[in-house]
């Protein structure tokens, strides 16, 4: 029972740790590229990608100065990845649900993050990522920014309560066996006598 249960609180610590050990050393960053600038325009991102970087996240970081409002169904920016000839990325962003990031009040800058997609799979080579804007008017986006980061595999997120659970019946379980495991000690028995000399009882 003590091998059970002691499985059962490493399993479940494995579960509940899993989000924060994928964030902090599954997961990294390949590179971040500018790949739109108010003065410059477009500049295309080159990256050279293997299969190791899949699943690979596109995000894309848009800074704008005043404030964002598209119509609806209307673009802010348009992102495509190529590579050997072929697209095997085409996305159209409006950044509607994401959350700004203010970073000069006094020209009123903000940041913008969103997801482009996910490459589940990658083959290798190089790859061109290529920023264009949207159909939306009056947004003034200084610049943008490429993230590609890889993922981890993908976890259920209903795995880390039950990771929880695991752990507290693991842990109590583990330590009721150990104390049941325990020989019991007899109230009547006595300690043995002092032994006087050199290891003889006295006379």
């Amino acid at each position: 029972m003590r091998m059970l249960f002691f499985v059962m609180l490493v399993a479940g610590l494995g579960f509940a740790s899993y989000p924060w050990v994928s964030a902090n050393f599954l997961e990294r960053n390949v590179g971040i590229w500018r790949i739109y600038d108010a003065v410059s325009g477009p500049l295309p991102a080159h990256a050279r990608l293997t299969e190791s970087d899949a699943p690979l996240r596109v995000v894309i970081e848009m800074t704008i100065t005043g404030v964002l409002d598209p119509a609806d169904d209307q673009a802010v920016l348009t992102l495509t990845a190529t590579t050997g000839g072929r697209t095997v990325l085409a996305e159209a962003l409006d950044f509607e649900d994401a959350e700004p990031r203010e970073t000069n009040p006094q020209t009123q800058e903000k940041v913008f993050r969103d997801t482009a997609g996910v490459l589940d799979t990658l083959e290798p080579g190089a790859y061109v990522f290529t920023a264009g804007p949207g159909d939306a008017e009056g947004v003034s986006v200084r610049f943008v920014d490429l993230v590609l980061r890889t993922e981890a595999a993908p976890f259920d997120e209903r795995l880390q309560p039950l990771g929880f659970s695991l752990m507290a019946i693991g842990f109590f379980g583990f330590v009721l066996a150990l104390r049941r495991g325990r020989p019991e000690r007899n109230p009547n028995s006595q300690p043995p006598g002092p032994r006087w000399g050199r290891g003889g009882a006295p006379r």
